[in-house]
């Protein structure tokens, strides 16, 4: 068990201030086709406003509008007030998400601009505020149709098509300000090593100096119980500590390790003081854990572990990529632990945070995969790099990633196969991955064509067991390319080769009912005893290619037109779930 800071709804729950205050909610909204909103100064006011219910984009029912052409421009406006308390403050206004350009002005004033659809920005504007307000807040967000933005399953023609839906426009998630002294915590990086029992804190602290009269002091605690409680002198602005966690008192074995069988998490706290004052203070928590690969197995905790993971594209019917609530965002996260699936492949998508965090606290491995673009040439390289290591970089300290997945099935880089510039694209986007990360698996790219890569991970939709296992049975040929793994793709790139590293089947199944409505991967089935068979006979194939190490079946649930998945676009279970736990608990692979 443990004691941290858990406030329901709150935005980042992984670096949690007390103060601050949600701006969900009714704004004024407006389109901007034209793009005639800047020159005209909508961010004065907006004219003939219509409302809208953020975050949740105006596509969907849930905004209040649900107008799914697209639209390249909307104007966003609401008033704000800071509390009188807070109003001696710095005031952050943070944005989790907005897709896919956010210009944002307060009172009239220009603040700034952040590119990316998927990545958390934020601005102090502290200066642009009026003693006592009411303040007027406006976003101006731009979208395209370009395949060179990183979009992920968001479509870019007119009209939704095979597994590619309904745009998402704008702001997305959560939109909040946070209230903190010019001298604070400006991100916390944290790196477990059970092999020693540490903990490696790298801080960015702002206002900090020589002379500052800074110390920040770092108190970490276990289910209530004190831990260690260090304190550094923060007279520059990047710091570095680690922390020896070995204590009898905890645990028989010098540390407590988060795994999915218990996912037990350190609570820290971290106080900020000037000249004896506390002057910020910021909760925080961490899992200690170690992803490694070792023989051709994945390892965590130094133990070989079978990842059986479920393909989780995080839709819903009312709010589209947006979650409708908390409450949502945990129903997904225990109906996939109810069917006996240990992870998720988040795919073409990054997660509201509070998604993370409840994977953290229910041990729920996540497989982080970032939106594709589809096009390949320069801008695209430089917009995907970016936006990546943001990304990378905001969601580090998450135990419940163990994975990261730039690249999917080629998307974005359709010549790898033989295109040295796009090879070398994946490469550098590895290795830029591990440079800012060693601790976790990189896989590019997912589902075939491999270039450097830790996992080889193969796409395959074969509908029988018995095919499967006659087919996998080649394993050289399939990992000398000499046949293809499903068909139609090659396990790897041209010039590339097979090193050793753990073999995943990463998406299979993808198994619908009879419908004219949508459609699944092969022959639809009729009844649950076919579906039943059809995945016991899949599944089992699987778990018997002995050198396959893990899986990931496709999907949690149905998306939009695309109706394969286990659960309804509802949620309402299809089958029998205990029976589809019963064969991912068949023996291990």
């Amino acid at each position: 068990m443990t004691s941290h800071v858990y406030i329901p709804n709150y935005p980042r729950p992984q670096f949690v201030r007390k103060e601050w205050t949600d701006l969900n909610g009714e704004w004024r909204f407006r389109f901007d086709d034209e793009g005639l909103g800047e020159v005209a100064g909508w961010y004065n006011g907006l004219e003939a406003p219509m409302m809208i219910r953020v975050p949740f984009t105006y596509e969907s029912k849930a905004s209040g509008i649900g107008e799914e052409s697209f639209h390249s421009r909307v104007w966003y406006e609401r008033e704000f007030a800071v509390p009188g308390e807070q109003q001696n403050k710095r005031t952050i206004l943070r944005f989790q998400a907005v897709d896919y350009r956010a210009s944002v002005w307060v009172n009239g004033s220009y603040v700034g601009t952040h590119e990316g659809g998927y990545s958390a920005f934020s601005f102090d504007i502290t200066r642009f505020l009026k003693a006592g307000g009411p303040n007027l807040l406006s976003v101006e967000a731009e979208d395209s149709e370009s395949p060179v933005q990183p979009r992920g399953k968001q479509r870019w023609i007119r009209d939704s098509f095979g597994c590619w839906y309904v745009q998402s426009t704008g702001i997305w998630q959560s939109v909040w300000l946070e209230y903190a002294s010019a001298e604070r915590l400006d991100r916390v990086r944290m790196t477990p090593d059970i092999d020693n029992y540490t903990i490696r804190f790298e801080y960015k602290v702002l206002g900090a100096a020589e002379g500052s009269g800074l110390t920040l002091t770092t108190k970490v605690s276990f289910g209530g119980r004190p831990v260690k409680e260090v304190s550094i002198a923060a007279d520059r602005g990047s710091l570095a500590l680690d922390i020896n966690l070995a204590n009898l008192g905890i645990s028989e074995w010098f540390i407590k390790l988060w795994h999915p069988n218990h996912p037990d998490l350190y609570d820290v706290e971290f106080e900020l003081r000037k000249d004896g004052e506390v002057v910020d203070r910021v909760f925080s928590y961490f899992g200690m854990r170690k992803i490694s690969i070792e023989k051709g197995r994945v390892l965590l905790n130094n133990v070989p572990i079978e990842q059986r993971l479920l393909l989780d594209q995080g839709y819903w019917a009312e709010s589209h990529l947006t979650p409708p609530s908390e409450e949502a965002l945990l129903l997904d996260i225990d109906r996939t632990l109810e069917m006996g699936f240990n992870g998720v492949r988040k795919h073409q998508k990054l997660e509201d945070p509070r998604f993370l965090y409840w994977c953290d606290r229910k041990g729920l491995l996540v497989w982080s995969e970032m939106a594709a673009a589809y096009e390949f040439n320069a801008e695209a390289v430089s917009r995907f790099a970016k936006e990546w290591l943001d990304i990378v970089e905001q969601h580090y300290n998450h135990p419940c990633i163990v994975t990261w997945v730039p690249f999917n099935e080629s998307w974005g880089v359709m010549n790898i196969l033989t295109d040295r510039k796009q090879q070398q694209f994946t490469e550098g986007i590895y290795h830029l991955t591990k440079s800012v990360d060693p601790t976790r698996p990189v896989i590019v790219n997912d589902g075939w064509e491999h270039t450097v890569s830790d996992i080889i991970t193969l796409h395959d939709y074969e509908e029988s067991g018995e095919r499967f296992l006659a087919r996998y049975s080649k394993k050289d040929a399939i990992l000398n390319n000499e046949i293809s793994h499903n068909g139609f793709k090659f396990a790897f790139a041209n010039g590339y080769a097979y090193k050793g590293q753990p073999i995943l089947i990463s998406e299979y199944g993808g198994i619908a009912f009879t419908t004219d409505k949508g459609w699944g991967y092969g022959n639809q089935v009729k009844t649950e005893e076919e579906f039943l068979e059809r995945f016991r006979s899949i599944t089992n194939a699987i778990k018997d290619t002995d050198y396959v190490c893990g899986y990931c079946y496709t999907q949690l649930s149905d998306v939009q037109q695309e109706v394969n998945g286990l659960l309804t676009e509802t949620r309402k279970p299809k089958v029998d779930l205990t029976k589809i736990k019963e064969i991912n608990l068949r023996s291990p692979l």
